[in-house]
């Protein structure tokens, strides 16, 4: 019978949540990534806490305060650098903001949506690296695709297959 969760079970989700985001977390930090596992395992735990409480109390809308509050700690991992000011940070932000949503899972008693969760965040981080699946890193294919936004020129015009016989 599913009841209202002791407050070991309360703490259970969220020591399940900093495991699951300090994994996130360190996984960043060691591909040089702007945050690391602090950073990942501080929000995943935040996050949690105010779920727990969110669901215990039947204040939904404390959850989306976590998104906004993670918003804003996004938007400073996100930054242009260089002198092609190429975007930097943009994969640790979505990171950090799904680090969240995988604390909310754990913190609202949703143990095997936080852990598969995580599972998919880590193949989508690591994709690149994993000798097996590095045909899928769409990096790989970017000489033999013209971007959306460049004009088509002579030289790189698709023109469509001929019909033959016209």
């Amino acid at each position: 019978m599913a009841g209202v969760p002791t407050e070991w079970d309360v703490v259970a989700r969220v020591v399940l949540a900093f495991g699951l985001t300090f994994i996130i977390g360190f996984e960043r930090q060691l591909r040089g990534g702007p945050a690391g596992d602090r950073t990942y395992s501080l929000v995943g735990t935040a996050a949690a806490v105010i779920a727990a409480i969110a669901v215990l109390k039947g204040a939904g809308n404390a959850i989306a305060g976590v998104v906004t509050g993670v918003g804003f700690i996004g938007g400073a991992l996100v930054f242009r650098q260089g002198a092609d000011a190429q975007l930097r940070g943009l994969t640790s932000a979505a990171a950090v903001f799904t680090a969240a949503t995988i604390g909310v899972a754990a913190g609202a008693g949703y143990p095997w949506l936080a852990v598969v969760s995580t599972g998919l965040v880590l193949l989508t981080l690591e994709v690149r690296f994993i000798p097996a699946l590095q045909y899928l890193d769409a990096r790989r294919y970017l000489g033999r695709f013209m971007p959306d936004d460049d004009p088509p020129t002579p030289s790189r015009r698709r023109d469509p297959p001929s019909r033959g016989g016209r």
